[in-house]
């Protein structure tokens, strides 16, 4: 691999592989909030709040970390005002305190957000606006997750840039162009783990700990815990999805343990690191090759997921389990054409399972996920994989998930619209 690409690659992991805590999309809202009213100087006297159909679809269902098990866009800005850490940005609501929850119990009731969906813009998008005493404030989050594009106090514009994809925009990351399943396949083998050490460690420590927080406790469902108590829990297959599952539990549930991301979400950095952590205890794998078989789950979930874009009805969860499925091939010695045929038999079984937002029923599609990630690798190892004309698999293993990847982003656009009408119904 050239030095070029091996350093994008690096960078990529780097960037992707960082902390959050609580679901990303109530996160994100808190986290302009906190831009806003650090730039506005004071805590405004009201909230004006716009968000994409995605942003409203993903939050809504899902308890917002450290307030005290509320739900929702309001909570979630509220609080970003009241106490949240800009400099903190995806933990932002980490340093919550009693105080702040007092308080933004208090402006609840008040009626002190106002909430309204914003059309023809990134699936990714929020806009806050602030006012108090005269002045005021507005900041737009768009395209990722901690990607501020606008800002602007009292008409004057301090920050105007472009987000990364525009609505309807079929535009591709392009600093993941260079990443192929054969390219990341040479990247597991021959990089450095002292390039990846403190990134994939770090995975490593924060996943594990939420994962053992979700089965300690009770939360959401418990469906890591399910899993556990009724299936064979000395069966590695069963443990892989069951710690996936709880941290997912615990994270839908508002617990207050960061995880590491992978394609900014937390539910999917779980599922891309945990099973494959599990089966290397299981197998008694060093350090280095953990290291090696979660840069290639990582990165190929990454791969898959630049061609879908941030949000859409497409289930990320599946991503992330054929990310771990290939992790796990890789870490058992699987060849480089097994790996392909792993992930090529994930997506040709479980591609299209429908995100109708975070909320604690998201740990049982990352097991269900991860069942058919699981049955995928062991079809490969006796032999078997779909074929090139069979549904959407195509002639190589590029163009399949290309395939994939375009039913997530285009042909699923009516499916994300009909779920958010339905919600709005409600």
């Amino acid at each position: 691999m050239d030095r070029e690409c091996y350093d994008n690659y690096v960078q990529i992991l780097t960037e992707e592989l960082e902390p959050a805590l609580g679901c990303t999309e109530p996160i994100a809202i808190a986290y302009c909030a906190s831009v806003m009213r650090n730039t506005l100087g004071v805590l405004p006297e009201k909230l004006a709040v716009r968000t994409s159909g995605n942003i409203i679809k993903n939050v809504k269902a899902v308890t917002v970390p450290n307030s005290g098990g509320k739900k929702g866009i309001e909570a979630a800005a509220v609080l970003g005002c009241i106490g949240g850490r800009q400099d903190l940005v995806l933990e932002v609501l980490s340093c919550i305190t009693d105080e702040d929850r007092a308080r933004a119990e208090e402006l609840l009731k008040q009626g002190y957000v106002s909430v309204s969906l914003a059309t023809d813009v990134p699936s990714l998008y929020i806009e806050i606006t602030g006012t108090a005493g005269g002045h005021s404030c507005t900041c737009t989050l768009a395209g990722e997750h901690t990607n501020i594009t606008y800002l602007e106090k009292d008409g004057q514009v301090l920050v105007n840039r472009k987000a990364s994809c525009s609505a309807g925009s079929q535009k591709l990351d392009s600093k993941k162009e260079s990443l192929s399943v054969a390219g990341i396949i040479e990247f597991a083998k021959t990089v450095s783990p002292d390039d990846l050490s403190a990134v994939i460690d770090r995975q490593i420590e924060y996943n594990t700990a939420i994962a053992k927080e979700g089965l300690r406790c009770k939360y959401g469902v418990s469906v890591g815990r399910t899993l556990l108590t009724h299936y064979d829990a000395s069966d590695v297959r069963i443990r892989a999805r069951a710690m996936a599952a709880a941290g997912s539990d615990a994270r839908m549930s508002g617990c207050s343990l960061p995880v590491v991301i992978n394609s900014g979400s937390g539910n999917q950095g779980l599922t891309v690191s945990l099973p494959v952590i599990e089966y290397a205890r299981a197998y008694d794998k060093s350090h280095e090759e953990l290291i090696r078989a979660l840069a290639l789950s990582n990165l190929i979930a990454i791969h898959q997921k630049r061609y879908i874009g941030p949000l859409s009805a497409f289930c990320g969860a599946v991503n992330a389990a054929t990310g771990a499925a290939a992790g796990i091939c890789f870490l058992l010695g699987g060849s480089d054409e097994e790996i392909r045929r792993t992930i090529t038999d994930v997506l040709a079984n479980v591609g299209g399972i429908v995100c109708d937002g975070a909320k604690p029923s998201c740990a049982a599609k990352i097991s269900s996920a991860l069942e058919a990630a699981i049955l995928s690798y062991e079809m490969t190892k006796e032999g078997d994989c779909f074929k090139y004309g069979e549904g959407l698999v195509g002639n190589d293993i590029e163009k399949t998930i290309e395939s994939f990847g375009r039913v997530g982003r285009e042909g699923m656009k009516e499916t994300d619209a009909e779920i958010l009408k339905i919600m709005l119904e409600e």
